[in-house]
């Protein structure tokens, strides 16, 4: 049996940019199969085109938002690939940071169906998988944002606070199950995401970065990576990561 036919199979949603890119370097490199899906097809094909094609690489076009979608995908997973080992909800995204009185609802709609319904669909399609296989690590990209508040933040750090309770409520359904389930908490990172949250403004996306070294994309697919790879009988079930330059601010006070 070779090196590659040991390790897991991993399946990364949101893998054409930012952290979930990382993750399929870095999974490819340390020779894992892996299953990467998003929504833009053409920027999928160019990353698999740069991996190492000694390892076995699958992909597909998938909106997460689709729960239809989601099923079909799963169902029409090539036989090499249906046993997922390893489940990294990445998909995810902020819009906006208008407080909750001017937002645009169709805003904090996409943040709800991609951050909360896209990961839970997903979750639920290939947990029976690794229940069946006694084996399986969900991996779940929540923000700090899910636990420290902050002005304009309101739907997507709201979506983040679920992210972390389901991921302990996973832990309380799977016990059992040989399969683990752990949430990890970025702070500050420095991806498209706040290009997204602005709409393509680059000025102020620049302006979030301005004069700070944040995470990079890098950072965190390490420490997903250092989250899997632990001894089996060890689930990490949070882990927050912050870049050195940031911290909790005192509690703000309006006189």
């Amino acid at each position: 049996m070779s090196q590659t036919q040991n390790k897991p199979i991993v399946l990364i949603t949101g893998a054409s940019s930012g952290f979930g890119k990382a993750c399929a370097k870095k999974y490819n490199l340390a020779g894992y199969p892996v299953i990467l899906v998003a929504r833009r097809l053409e920027k999928l094909t160019a990353l698999a085109a740069s991996l190492n094609s000694a390892y076995p690489i699958h992909i597909a076009k998938l909106d997460v938002t689709n729960k239809s979608e989601i099923k079909e995908f799963v169902k029409n997973l090539p036989d090499r690939f249906k046993k997922v080992g390893v489940l990294v909800n990445n998909a995810g995204l902020a819009v906006g940071s208008a407080p909750i009185h001017e937002t645009i609802e169709d805003d904090f709609e996409r943040m709800i169906d991609t951050n909360i319904k896209g990961l839970v669909n997903m979750s639920r399609q290939i947990a029976p998988i690794m229940v069946a296989n006694n084996s399986g690590h969900i991996v779940n990209i929540g923000s700090i944002a899910g636990s420290w508040p902050y002005p304009g933040g309101n739907v997507y750090g709201g979506t983040k606070a679920f992210v972390q309770q389901f991921s302990r409520g996973l832990r309380a359904d799977l016990l059992g199950k040989n399969i683990r389930v752990t949430n990890i908490e970025p702070g500050m990172a420095e991806t498209e995401f706040s290009n997204v949250r602005f709409k393509g403004d680059g000025t102020k996306a620049d302006n979030v970065y301005a004069g700070v070294k944040p995470l990079v994309a890098d950072d965190i697919a390490e420490t997903v990576f250092f989250a899997t790879s632990m001894p089996a009988h060890a689930n990490i079930n949070s882990l927050e990561v912050m870049p050195t330059c940031q911290a909790w601010g005192a509690l703000a006070v309006a006189r």
